[in-house]
């Protein structure tokens, strides 16, 4: 929590932050335009909030994009939210809303570091001993890229010929298209009928997770691409999923929930 302190209490850094807020996903070249800083400025501040994790990056071909990554904003706030008096809690609130909901509609990123291996990591993700006991899902595939997915949750079976493994590189990369909003799962999950039709509506979504072993830990990154109305309420729910994870894999229990 140092680190993001100290990469927060620079003004550069939060114009940084601000200039992400409004639009994520841009390459140093974009962040650069309008500023008045140096290229290699923007870049060592970029470095400094990548290293207190408040940046994630993505590379899409040659290009490396940047994210705003909320995980440590909910660190702070979890640790410390209740040790502040009103008025600087709702300070602390705000920014953590904002950074956890940026204008971009279009991708959701989120970055955390976990005491584990790629392998065990990679389990966690595929393995249905692991999934449902996090996340309280388990998937029927092998796999591979292309392989069709069967998602089951509170023993809905989602069968769609558009949920397919997009890739596969064990221990390093996986990304799947996300699940069918049925009619079944909407009447589960509490969905109208009207707000399930607009989900549906939209082009299908695709998660990627990105594994990187850094030390003793495993840096996860989390991409979610897709539609408005989807990353709306994933927002929510991957910084819960990967939370609930990351406590399995390190203590050998889940969060508890609600």
């Amino acid at each position: 929590m140092d680190d993001v302190f100290r990469a927060l209490g620079d003004p550069s850094r939060r114009a940084l932050l601000d200039r992400l807020n409004e639009r994520n996903g841009q390459t140093l070249r974009e962040l650069c335009a309008g500023l008045d800083m140096a290229r290699q400025s923007v870049s060592k501040h970029l470095a400094v909030l990548e290293a207190a994790n408040l940046v994630s990056t993505v590379w899409r071909g040659r290009e490396k994009l940047h994210y705003v990554n909320a995980e440590p904003i909910n660190a702070i706030a979890d640790r410390w939210i209740t040790q502040y008096d009103r008025r600087r809690a709702q300070v602390l609130a705000d920014l953590k809303t904002a950074l956890e909901n940026p204008v971009s509609n279009s991708e959701f990123v989120y970055t955390t570091y976990i005491n584990t291996t790629p392998e065990r990591l990679w389990q966690a993700l595929t393995d249905p001993a692991f999934t449902t006991r996090y996340w309280g899902v388990e998937f029927e595939t092998d796999w591979t890229k292309g392989a069709r997915m069967t998602w089951t949750e509170s023993g809905q079976r989602i069968v769609d010929d558009e949920q397919v493994v997009v890739e596969s590189d064990p221990y390093n990369r996986l990304a799947y298209t996300w699940h069918t909003y049925t009619p079944e799962w909407a009447g589960l999950a509490g969905v109208s009928e009207e707000d399930r039709a607009a989900l549906f509506a939209e082009p299908r979504s695709t998660v990627t997770f990105t594994l990187e072993q850094q030390g003793p830990v495993v840096k996860l990154t989390v991409l979610h691409e897709g539609g408005e109305r989807t990353l709306s309420g994933v927002r929510d729910g991957w910084p819960a999923i990967v939370s609930s994870m990351k406590s399995l894999l390190e203590t050998g229990d889940v969060l508890p929930t609600a």
